[in-house]
């Protein structure tokens, strides 16, 4: 079987290599990426990767070539690269506004410049691929994937390791933790905005009494986030994500009283990383492997107190193990259950059929198939209907090259909420971000 990366020079690759190697029904590996130097510092890295001699590996910057014969292809890229990002986070937060990689206006700038990017991306994929599955990482991930579903159907399906974290991590707090792949669990939203409201054992939903205990709700980094009172209060653990709405004023502080923002952060940590290893090729993993427990240890700080560490095990990159056990679903092996961006067709009611949504779902050979889930109430629906609305916007200004539409998303966006401030984030991005100004011409 045959799995190609786009984005392969990516600094998460190696997870994704050994992931493969490790379990995955993958015999082939094929590294897609433009930056040839950083392309070579990742395959020397993947080069002493003890689990990784065996499995066949190719790379290289022909997209079409990388794809002839895949069966799955995993796609992460930066449109931009980590200039962008910075400047995502700082035009927002230059304007007092939260400055996010993917939630808020950071998110909305993001998605401008990549949707483009990622449909033509797609074309490709349906021409010289079409059997194959399209795994989305790429961020802001709903928003990605709807934007590519014209294109490759129910054939791309959008990824992210937090909601199945969040409930593996309640279902552990409640003592269940070896069964929490074979649980039923009502977990609902989009991206990087969901709640998980009930977990079954046997049949009992143990939501309740793990929110009225505050020693196990204490082990729930999602509800240390917001404030067990305010879990308690909504009767349900949300994605930590919304820890930018339900704490928007905090988080916005923190990033702001901060030295640099995640996007800075990140970007002179990658650029010291692949320098050194091009500079010391035969110390590449080692390299690799420091740098990525610092990156993991400082994921969201700003929304940790000064004494809290994340743990290692609850850090970002989890994703692979997610998109192998699809990929291993969908290729007939051992069915899987998976919270994953698919498009919604009436499964949560008050959406549109074709919005994607993020929903628990059953995988194997016959594919994905939704579960059903409780329909969405109160501020819940109405946060999840007006950022939507927001990500269908944003997607049709960068399809229809609309400025005004960008401008709308903008203004309209629950954490902008301002026509003049809407305006003024469009015509920062714009001049930041050349593409941003590109997808707008």
């Amino acid at each position: 079987m045959k799995l190609t990366l786009i984005g392969g020079a990516g600094f998460r690759v190696p997870q994704v290599i050994e992931a493969v190697a490790r379990s995955g029904p993958v015999d082939e590996l094929a590294l897609v990426d433009t930056d040839p130097g950083r392309l070579r510092t990742i395959l020397d890295v993947a080069a002493q990767l003890p689990l990784a001699r065996g499995l066949r590996l190719t790379a290289g910057a022909d997209l079409a070539g990388g794809l002839v014969g895949a069966d799955f292809v995993f796609c992460a890229i930066r449109v931009g690269g980590t200039a962008a990002r910075v400047a995502d986070e700082r035009v927002a937060l230059d304007l007092g506004v939260l400055g996010q990689e993917t939630t808020g206006p950071g998110g909305l700038a993001y998605a401008l410049r990549t949707v483009p990017v990622m449909q033509q991306i797609a074309r490709t994929v349906r021409a010289v691929a079409p059997q194959a599955w399209f795994v989305n990482f790429t961020n802001p991930a709903g928003i990605i994937t709807e934007s590519l579903r014209p294109i490759l159907g129910d054939r791309v399906v959008g990824i992210c390791d937090t909601p199945i974290a969040l409930m593996r991590r309640a279902a552990a707090a409640v003592g269940a933790g070896d069964r929490a792949d074979s649980l039923r669990y009502d977990y609902v939203g989009l991206n990087h905005l969901g709640w998980l409201r009930t977990l079954e054992v046997d049949g009992v939903d143990r939501l309740p009494e793990l929110l009225a205990s505050t020693e196990r709700l204490e082990r729930i980094e999602e509800a240390r986030l917001v404030g067990l009172d305010w879990v308690r209060q909504l009767g349900a653990l949300p994605n930590e994500y919304l820890f930018y709405y339900y704490c928007n004023r905090e988080a916005v502080a923190r990033i702001m009283a901060a030295p640099s923002t995640r996007g800075e952060f990140l970007a002179a940590q990658q650029e010291r990383f692949y320098a050194d290893a091009a500079g010391q090729p035969d110390k590449a993993l080692d390299l690799w492997r420091a740098t990525k427990d610092q990156r993991e240890q400082t994921y969201m700080a700003e929304a940790r107190s000064e004494d809290e560490e994340r743990g290692a095990d609850d850090a970002e990159g989890g994703y692979q193990a997610v998109a192998l056990d699809l990929m291993t679903a969908l290729s007939g092996g051992k069915p899987t259950a998976a919270i994953v961006d698919v498009a919604n067709l009436g499964t949560v009611p008050g959406l549109p059929e074709e919005a994607v949504v993020e929903v628990p779902c059953d995988v194997d050979a016959d594919g994905i198939h939704r579960r059903p889930v409780m329909p969405l109430t109160g501020h819940m629906l109405g946060l999840v209907q007006s950022v939507k609305a927001v990500e269908q916007l944003t997607i049709r200004a960068a399809v229809e090259h609309s400025a005004n539409l960008a401008w709308e998303a903008f203004a309209t966006h629950p954490l902008v909420g301002s026509v003049s401030l809407g305006r003024q984030l469009l015509e920062g991005y714009r001049r930041r971000i050349p593409g941003v100004a590109s997808a707008l011409d």
